[in-house]
Parts: C-alpha cells; sequence; structure tokens
C-alpha cells in the first residue's frame, strides 16, 4: 500500500490514521498515493491562519510581500524538474505540465513584479482621487483599501494542481491574507508536494500556508464574516457551497469558477485559404486536446458559417488525426489520458447526452481498444485502453435547433460544430451558453471583430480576437494569465480571478474615509490638498530619502514670462501652433484671447524655478503624472511654483527610492495655470562632497 498524503495544519504536517482512498495513476492505473483528512482539525487550521499567518503577513509591506513571492517562484523554479516528474502521473504530457507548473510559477513572478511596480511600499492602497466635500477645502474625502483580518481559503479543481494553487495564493498573499489550500483529491499528490517545498524553504511566514489533503467537511463552518472562498469546480458543488450558512448569512465571501461552455467563432469573412481559417481550425484541435480538453477555458461550441461547416470539420478531422493519444511518460504523445476512470465515465455521459441532437464526425466514444483504435481516430501509443482513462478527441456537428451543447459540458477532449447564418444568430448562439469564462472570434475584418465583441462581452469574462497580425504572440484562446481578469458571468460563477492589481484589491476592503486633510495625510501616508507643509530652510533636493519628510516644501520666486520667451520656444521646439505664434488668428479662439505661453514652455519655466542644480541626492526626473493645464499663461504674467513631497516610496534591494512631489504652478492673481505630480529618484542617504558643501 503506497503512503498516505499528509495535510500541513497549524503548524505541523498531519497524517490520518486510517488507510484513506487509493489515489491511481491516470495511465496506468497504478496507485500513486492515498488520501485522508480524517482526525484534521481544521478549526485549529483557521485559527493558526488568523492568529499567526494574518498577523505576519499584515505587519510587512506590498513591496515586502512581493519580495517573498519572488523568493518563492525562483524557489519552484530551481525544484520544477521533480513537479514534472510527478506529474505525468496525472495524465499530463510535457506540455500540459508546462502549462500547470511553469504557468503556476510565472503567476508568482507576474505578481511580485506587480506588487513592487503597482502596489505602494506600505499596507494602504488609495482608490482614485481625492474628493473635496467642502467649499473651504477643511473636509475631504478618500478611497482606500485595507488588509482584512480573516482568512482565504481556496478549493480547487483536479486539472490544474499546481497552477490552481498559485494563482489564488499569489494575490490573496500580496493582499495579506493567509490561505489554506484544499485541492481536488484525484492529483492531490502534485499539489502536496509543491506545498512540501515550499513548507520546507521557510519563505514564508509560518500560517501564511496551509493544506488539506483529503475532505474538508466542517471547514466552511470555522469562517466568518471578514473570511473569503475562491471555488473552481462543478456548478453542483458550488450550489452547495453557496447555500452554506455561513455564505447565506454569515458574511463569507465566495467566489465561484464553475462549469463553462466556451465558444470560438470563426468570422463570415475568412475563407479557407486565408491564414486565419488554418489558425482557428489550429486553436481548436489544441483546445481540445491540452490537457484531454480537461480545461475550464477549453473550446466546447464551435461556431461556423454555414457555408463553411463542411470545410471546417474536414480540416479539424485531419488535424485531430495527427494527434497521438497514449501514456504521457512516451515523448512521442501530444495527448495524454484523462486524470481518472471515473471522469472518463462523467465524458461518455456528457457525450451520450450530446449525442440527442448532433452526430459524431470524427472519433470513437466507445471503450477499449476501439476508443484507442477507432476509425477515423488518432493513433496510439504506449496507452492500456483498460486500466488507463484514455478517450480520443471527439468531434460533434449539431442538428439546426439542437439545445444539448448549449446546456452539457463535457469536460474532455469533445467539441461540438454548431453552424450560423448571420453575426446575429452567432452572437446568440454563444449568448445561449448561459455565461462563459471566454470567447474567441478568428477575423480579420475590423467590423466584424468589433459586432462580436461588443455582442459577447456581456456573456462572457475574456475574449480573445485572433487573426494574421497578432498569431505569432497570441498566447491563445484557452490561456488564463496574471495580468487579466479570469472568470465569467451566469452560468461560469460570477466570480473573477487574477487581472493584476484587481485580483489584489478583490481580497481588501475597499472604504471611504472623510476627515480634515492633515488627519487624512496622517491615515494614509501620502500628503493631502489642504494639509499643512513644512519648510525648513533647506531646498527638499538636497535631501535624502532617509531625510525627507511628507510635507516638506519649496515655495519659489516668480518669474515673469515674455512674449520673446514664446517665440522662443515656438521657433526652438517646433511647436508653432497659431495660439503661440498668430496674435490674430489667437484673438480670435474662444479659450485664449490672444497670444499664449505654450504649456510645456510653462512647466519648463517651473521646473527651472525649483530645481537646485547642483549635485545631490535627487539621482533622476522619470516623469510626471496628471498634468492639467488650467488658466492661460499670457505674455508677461508671472508664474511661481510649490512643491512638496507627497509620497516616499523606498525600493526594496536598491540605494534609491520613489518621491512624489505635489506641483502647483499659479500665476500673479493666485490662479493655479497648472498641477501635476513629479516623480524622481532619490538616494537613501548622501554625503556630500566638500565642494557640494560649499
Amino acid at each position: 500500500m503506497s503512503a498516505i498524503l499528509e495535510s500541513y495544519a497549524a503548524g505541523r504536517w498531519f497524517r490520518a490514521a486510517d488507510d484513506g482512498e487509493p489515489l491511481l495513476d491516470a495511465a496506468t492505473g497504478e496507485e500513486v498515493a492515498r488520501v485522508s483528512s480524517r482526525g484534521l482539525d481544521v478549526a485549529a487550521m483557521v485559527r493558526h491562519a488568523r492568529d499567526a499567518g494574518g498577523p505576519a503577513l499584515r505587519s510587512l509591506t506590498f513591496h515586502e510581500r512581493a519580495a517573498l513571492l519572488k523568493a518563492l517562484a525562483k524557489h519552484l523554479s530551481e525544484r520544477k524538474e521533480e513537479l514534472y516528474a510527478l506529474s505525468v502521473r496525472t495524465g499530463a504530457t510535457a506540455r500540459d505540465t508546462m502549462i500547470d507548473v511553469d504557468g503556476g510559477i510565472g503567476t508568482l513572478f507576474s505578481y511580485a513584479s506587480k506588487g513592487v511596480r503597482e502596489l505602494p511600499n506600505d499596507t494602504v492602497v488609495l482608490d482614485g482621487g481625492l474628493e473635496r466635500l467642502g467649499k473651504g477645502g477643511t473636509f475631504v474625502g478618500q478611497h482606500l483599501y485595507t488588509s482584512r483580518p480573516g482568512v482565504a481559503v481556496q478549493i480547487n479543481a483536479f486539472n490544474f494542481p499546481v497552477w490552481g494553487m498559485l494563482e489564488k495564493l499569489a494575490p490573496a498573499f500580496l493582499a495579506g491574507l493567509p490561505t489554506i489550500v484544499k485541492p481536488a483529491s484525484q492529483t492531490a499528490y502534485l499539489t502536496e508536494l509543491a506545498v512540501r517545498r515550499i513548507i520546507e524553504s521557510g519563505i514564508l511566514p509560518e500560517g501564511a500556508l496551509q493544506l488539506v489533503a483529503g475532505g474538508a467537511g466542517g471547514l466552511l463552518d470555522e469562517l466568518t464574516v471578514q473570511d473569503s472562498v475562491a471555488f473552481t469546480g462543478s456548478a453542483h458543488t458550488a450550489g452547495i457551497l453557496r447555500r452554506h450558512p455561513n455564505v447565506l448569512d454569515g458574511g463569507v465571501l465566495l467566489g465561484v469558477e464553475a462549469d463553462s461552455l466556451n465558444c470560438s467563432i470563426l468570422g463570415p469573412d475568412v475563407r479557407a485559404d486565408d491564414p486565419e481559417f488554418d489558425l482557428f481550425v489550429k486553436g481548436v484541435a489544441t483546445e481540445m486536446t491540452v490537457k484531454a480538453g480537461q480545461k475550464c477555458t477549453a473550446i466546447r461550441r464551435v461556431l461556423v458559417p454555414e457555408a463553411m461547416a463542411g470545410q471546417v470539420i474536414e480540416a479539424l478531422a485531419a488535424r485531430l488525426a495527427k494527434v497521438t493519444v497514449g501514456d504521457p511518460r512516451n515523448p512521442d504523445v501530444r495527448m495524454g489520458p484523462l486524470a481518472s476512470l471515473g471522469q472518463r465515465d462523467e465524458v461518455r455521459k456528457a457525450v451520450e447526452a450530446l449525442t440527442a441532437s448532433a452526430e459524431v464526425v470524427y472519433g470513437a466514444p466507445g471503450s477499449g481498444a476501439s476508443l484507442l483504435n477507432g476509425v477515423p481516430g488518432p493513433s496510439s501509443l504506449d496507452g492500456d485502453p483498460e486500466r488507463g482513462a484514455f478517450m480520443t478527441p471527439l468531434l460533434l456537428r449539431a442538428r439546426p435547433g439542437a439545445t444539448e451543447p448549449h446546456d452539457v459540458e463535457p469536460f474532455g477532449p469533445v467539441a461540438t460544430v454548431l453552424a450560423y447564418n448571420g453575426l446575429d444568430s452567432a452572437i446568440g448562439l454563444a449568448a445561449r451558453g448561459k455565461g462563459s469564462l471566454v470567447a474567441s472570434v478568428v477575423t480579420h475584418d475590423p467590423q466584424v471583430a468589433r459586432s462580436v465583441v461588443l455582442g459577447l462581452a456581456p456573456w462572457h469574462g475574456r475574449v480573445l480576437v485572433l487573426d494574421r497580425d497578432d498569431a505569432k504572440e497570441s498566447t491563445g484562446h484557452g490561456s488564463p494569465l496574471p495580468v487579466l481578469v479570469h472568470g465569467g458571468p451566469g452560468r461560469a460563477g460570477g466570480g473573477e480571478e487574477l487581472g493584476g492589481v484587481r485580483g489584489v484589491l478583490h481580497h481588501m476592503q475597499r472604504t471611504a474615509v472623510q476627515a480634515s486633510p492633515d488627519q487624512l495625510t496622517a491615515i494614509t501616508g501620502r500628503w493631502t490638498t489642504g494639509a499643512a507643509r513644512t519648510e525648513s530652510g533647506v531646498h527638499p533636493f538636497r535631501k535624502s530619502l532617509a531625510e525627507l519628510r511628507v510635507g516638506d516644501t519649496i515655495g519659489s520666486a516668480p518669474r515673469t514670462v515674455s512674449l520673446a520667451d514664446i517665440e522662443h520656444f515656438a521657433e526652438f521646439t517646433g511647436d508653432t501652433f497659431y495660439a503661440h505664434t498668430d496674435a490674430a488668428a489667437a484673438a480670435r479662439n474662444p479659450l485664449f484671447g490672444g497670444i499664449v505661453a505654450h504649456g510645456y514652455l510653462v512647466v519648463s519655466l517651473a521646473a527651472g524655478l525649483f530645481v537646485d542644480p547642483a549635485p545631490g541626492p535627487v539621482l533622476a526626473n522619470f516623469g510626471v503624472d496628471g498634468l492639467r493645464f488650467l488658466t492661460p499663461v499670457k505674455a508677461g504674467d508671472a508664474i511661481d511654483v510649490t512643491l512638496t513631497v507627497k509620497q516616499i516610496t523606498p525600493r526594496a534591494g536598491a540605494d534609491y527610492g520613489e518621491v512624489r512631489w505635489d506641483a502647483v504652478v499659479t500665476n500673479q492673481d493666485g490662479q493655479a495655470v497648472a498641477t501635476y505630480d513629479v516623480l524622481t529618484l532619490v538616494a537613501k542617504t548622501w554625503l556630500a562632497t566638500p565642494a557640494e558643501e560649499s
């Protein structure tokens, strides 16, 4: 008897006392491991997450959490061959494993990068701009995100035992939430290995990650209003979770990714000799066979113009015939078995339901030797059709008026061709899926693309538009990306995951704070318009990052803008727009009424008013944000600038950090003529040379 998988709970590895249930190799039927969670104290796991993992994570800034994610990604990258070796027992080919293992590690890297580049080196995220709530500016509002003192529970499907865990872990971890992972039992041995290597690394704070190997009965009973559950799996199980009292009435947040009848649409502009035709056929065949079609994003419905249906089926059959099915240990195999015999039985039941209104036009839905050697059908390598969960790719063609393809999801290498007449018909057929994770349209006609995308968008979480121009770089129909939202409405569950920083903020609480500018500055760590400024007599550009404080400011002397300045700038830059060069035409302009200075001249002159020219802690200016020109500047106007330290962000692993400065340029009447944020890189410490001091 093989070893029983262990759970990682409350700081230790736990092994159930019973024999557990056997988990079988998808290709050979040999026992890989056993699984049981009998005797596991899930209440202790939740307490450990709240008492240890949560506080440890929330004490770290986003940048510090991001650094741990990056270290974890590197650690797993160095050990991925071990994960590859075990992944083959799930039925995964080398390509399938790369999608799962490398995809998961890549998601960690992506969120580590996002955390540093798009989130502050703080524990609070501001949402949107400042809202002025009173005429005098002493009462203002700001939306902000803070970490919840809860636990993120993830319940994952069997098809992606590594990616499924890491794509949920990364944004939750970055948001400051400890995670409890409950993988599907069929492939839990691969998740357990990944978690074991993570725990052994010591990279994550204790309590930040725990694992339930086996059933998770009673886990939701322990959750409360600050906790969340992210579920990937069947609509049936999702319904059970939705009806749990703690979800219905206890405030537990539930995100669901469930059944999804994704479609791909061949545009009516595409002909058989167009590049888009081959792209369409290749895309459908790939989605049918990668992971043996066991992907929540796989193409289930193939929507084609009625006149093209025969050609599409013929081309798909020819491509599928090249797919070799068998044991993924053989490097020549292109499609492995399904995850289990039980999963194969479920797919066959779905196919039986589909054939009520469709006919099989490629492949053999039977069992035994005929399964692997059906005519027409792919060739087989090293497959045991009795013990292995093998299944040929199956292509069906729906009869007119068929309903089953829009209701039944075969979670395997199965797709159904449906003919449409006109774009409205295609969009209507897609919508009958009642909400999906992803759809694709293959077309080279921009108007077709616009019509289809706008028609599909309300029913889909993601839409891929594929043509000859983007095909080379396209990641394909079925690949969720860390920077894009993964989820869909309706049947697909209504949840959202990933999406870059959106996935982090999804785990956090957004709160509207009303306060005075000074109080809001203290709360957010970012200078708020109207808050106190500090003038120390030392130019802020002479201060290192360690010396600078939010609110440090400098006010410049005025400078008069002359007509000669405007004329010189126009000649020097080539910006001879009439408002700067033609007095008569400028006088007729209803906004200006005469010659005005270039906006960029105003900003350039403002820089000259506040810049300290000597070498010092300010290393570089790397941009401006939010530049607005508010009041025209005419010849003879005098401008001055007030520069205030708005935000200070040290960069981990560097000897400098970012400083955001609030810049306001005003005229002689005190009117703001331009506002913007100046972004600089400033040394963390600075030792002036004698020459600089003098």
